[in-house]
C-alpha cells in the first residue's frame, strides 16, 4: 500500500521539530553542527545510493538539471548560514517572521515556474499559518527587547533572515521541479552533498574547528542526522513528488511549534512556552490544516518507483 503523503509531512514534521532543542543541547559551533550532521546523513545515503545502484538515474539528468540540484543544495546550505547568522545579530522575533515568509514566496514562485497554483483556499491556509507563525515570532518581542535591547547590527540580522527564507523557498521549488525526473535517494545524494561541500567550505573560511568532537557532541550530531535530515528533510523531499511545493514548505512553519514542546518536555532544557507561543502555534497549525485538507495530489506516482521516506 503506498504511503500517504501527509502522513509522511507529520512524520517529517516531527523529525525536524527535534532539530531546535538538540542544537540548543550542544556546545558545538553552529558550523560544526551542521557540518557533521549533513557528513553523517551522507554516509547513509552514499550506502544507500550505493547498494542500489540508483546512482545510475543520475544520467537521467540533462546539464540544467544536474546544475539546479547542485543549487538547490547551495541554497539549503546557505539557508542553514544565514538563518542561524541572523538570530546573532537581530531578535529572534525578527528573525522568525523574516524567515517564516518562505510559503508566501514559494506559492507565488509555484504559480509562475512550476504551473501549480494555489486554490483560494489553499491561500487562506497558507496565510493563516503565517499569521501564527508572526505570532509565535512576535510574542518574543517584549521580553527579547528588554533583555537585549535593540541589536547594533539588526537590520544585516533582519536582511539575513529574509535571505534565508528566500533561499528556503528556492530549495523547495527545485526540489519539486527535479523529483518529478529523480528517485528520492539519488535526488538527496546530489543535493545534500551540494550542501555538505558548501558548508565545509563556510567551515573552512571562518576556522571553525570540526575533528576531536567529544563523545556527547557526536551523539548529538547522530541525532541531528536521523531526525531532522533523514526522516525531516528527507520526508519532504519525498513528499515533493506528490505534493506542490507549496504544501511541503508549508510543513516547516510547524517546527517551531513542535520544537517549543519538545523544548518543555525535555528534562536538559524545560522551556515552558508563553501564551503568545501557544495562541500563535493552534493559528499556524489551523492554517496547515486547512492548506493539507484542501490539497490534492498533483501527479500520481509512477509504477516501480524506489521512492521510501
Amino acid at each position: 500500500m503506498p504511503l500517504s503523503p501527509i502522513l509522511v509531512l507529520a512524520a517529517a514534521l516531527l523529525g525536524i521539530s527535534f532539530a531546535g532543542p538538540l542544537v540548543r543541547l550542544s556546545h558545538a559551533p553552529p558550523l560544526a553542527i551542521a557540518v557533521w550532521r549533513l557528513a553523517i546523513s551522507m554516509a547513509v545515503i552514499g550506502a544507500i545510493v550505493g547498494a542500489t545502484g540508483s546512482w545510475r538515474q543520475w544520467r537521467r539528468l540533462s546539464r540544467a538539471d544536474a546544475l539546479l540540484a547542485l543549487g538547490a543544495g547551495v541554497m539549503l546550505a546557505l539557508h542553514f548560514w544565514a538563518w542561524n547568522a541572523s538570530i546573532g545579530l537581530t531578535t529572534v522575533s525578527a528573525s522568525v517572521v523574516l524567515v517564516n515568509i518562505q510559503p508566501v514566496i514559494v506559492a507565488g514562485a509555484s504559480a509562475l515556474w512550476l504551473r501549480e497554483s494555489p486554490t483560494r483556499g489553499q491561500w487562506i491556509g497558507i496565510l493563516i499559518a503565517v499569521a501564527g507563525a508572526m505570532v509565535v515570532g512576535l510574542g518574543d518581542a517584549g521580553a527579547g527587547a528588554a533583555a537585549v535591547g535593540a541589536p547594533p547590527h539588526a537590520l544585516l540580522g533582519d536582511l539575513l533572515a529574509l535571505a534565508g527564507g528566500i533561499a528556503a523557498a528556492l530549495y523547495y521549488l527545485a526540489g519539486r521541479r527535479l523529483r518529478r525526473t529523480l528517485d528520492l535517494w539519488p535526488y538527496v545524494a546530489l543535493v545534500y552533498g551540494a550542501c555538505l561541500v558548501v558548508l565545509l567550505l563556510f567551515a573552512l573560511g571562518a576556522g571553525t574547528p570540526l575533528a576531536h568532537q567529544p563523545p556527547r557532541e557526536m551523539a548529538i550530531f547522530a541525532a541531528l542526522a536521523l531526525g531532522p535530515m533523514l526522516v525531516g528533510h528527507t520526508g519532504m523531499n519525498w513528499a515533493l513528488r506528490y505534493l506542490p511545493a507549496y504544501v511541503v514548505n508549508l510543513t516547516v512553519l510547524g517546527e517551531p511549534v513542535g520544537a517549543t514542546l519538545l523544548a518543555a518536555l525535555l528534562p536538559g532544557i524545560r522551556e515552558v512556552p508563553p501564551p503568545a507561543t501557544l495562541v500563535g502555534g493552534a493559528l499556524l497549525l489551523t492554517g496547515i490544516l486547512v492548506t493539507l485538507t484542501r490539497s490534492r495530489r498533483m501527479e500520481n506516482a509512477p509504477h516501480g518507483s524506489a521512492d521510501a521516506a
